[in-house]
């Protein structure tokens, strides 16, 4: 890469980072969810690498397996498919596409919390113990990979190229930033309808409720019987597993057991982990041994 092409990358990223400031800071400020978290808080400069680490090196990966994954999908019998869609007014091949990518996306959230091969990359995210706009970028690339393909393969088998899912593609880019951001506006029963922080704060709960997995639309928490929303805030964040507190550890940590040097268990010991038959019972993933059940119960709504 040139010298030039290194500067403007640096140059959008500082830019959009700016940008992002500007938009999330006021809004932190008077409707925080947690009156008093500084900006400056613990771990600010690990999420900040995360933050740079995603626009300079990672996006581009993500981007490039994207590509291929589409050139696959291209690469098998459509069946009509295709056809069908294109042939469809574009205001329902668009509600199609949002909605099949929800689902994607749902499930293939929950399943991050259900299985190790998963978990182990998904668990770098909920390390947070703080959140805030920021906070949303902290996320492993082997993870963006999987939940980007959750969202867009969908839209792959139906025929409609990546460059025409962009706009969709930075819209739930702006919602996750937003969902994680230390900001409370309660917006009453259309919670059910929109995703909101406080809905998704209660996911990232660091005594587990296991729910809330949807990003745009809380519906298919409701449908699929895992929507929570006790009246408060969560009193903590993070896992209860230990894991590395720097970026270079959080990169390597899911590695452990791969890579020779790279140690540790080979499941969760957070509340992710699931039973060993992986039975999901009343529409919530199954809880470890020394979970306190008692916390499931505390305000939940459904």
């Amino acid at each position: 890469m040139s010298t030039t092409a290194i500067l403007q990358s640096l140059w959008a990223a500082g830019a959009a980072f700016l940008i992002l400031t500007v938009v999330f800071w006021p809004l932190e400020r008077m409707f925080p969810a947690r009156p008093g978290q500084p900006y400056f808080r613990a771990e600010w400069l690990v999420d900040t690498t995360f933050f740079f680490g995603q626009y300079l090196v990672w996006s581009s990966l993500v981007l490039t397996f994207l590509y291929y994954a589409q050139d696959a999908v291209n690469a098998l019998p459509s069946l009509g498919i295709q056809a069908w869609a294109h042939g469809l007014p574009w205001w329902v091949q668009a509600c199609i596409v949002l909605v099949l990518s929800d689902l994607g996306v749902y499930w293939g959230h929950r399943l991050q919390h259900r299985y190790d091969v998963l978990w182990r990359f998904h668990a770098v995210h909920h390390t947070s113990e703080h959140l805030d706009w920021l906070a949303a970028h902290r996320e492993h690339p082997v993870d963006s990979i999987y939940t980007t393909l959750n969202a867009n393969l969908p839209a792959f088998l139906l025929g409609f190229p990546l460059e025409t899912l962009a706009g969709l593609v930075a819209f739930r880019g702006m919602w996750a930033i937003y969902i994680h951001s230390n900001v409370r506006l309660p917006i009453g029963p259309l919670r059910v309808l929109i995703g909101a922080p406080e809905l998704h704060h209660w996911h990232h709960d660091r005594h587990r409720i296991n729910g809330n997995y949807a990003n745009l639309c809380p519906v298919l928490d409701v449908l699929f019987g895992t929507y929570r929303c006790p009246p408060h805030e969560p009193e903590a964040f993070g896992i209860a597993e230990p894991f590395p507190r720097t970026y270079l550890g959080q990169m390597l940590h899911p590695f452990r057991g791969c890579i020779p040097g790279i140690s540790g268990a080979t499941r969760p010991t957070a509340e992710a982990a699931p039973s060993a038959t992986g039975a999901v019972k009343d529409g919530v993933e199954p809880l470890q041994k020394g979970r306190q059940p008692s916390a499931l119960k505390m305000g939940v709504q459904s």
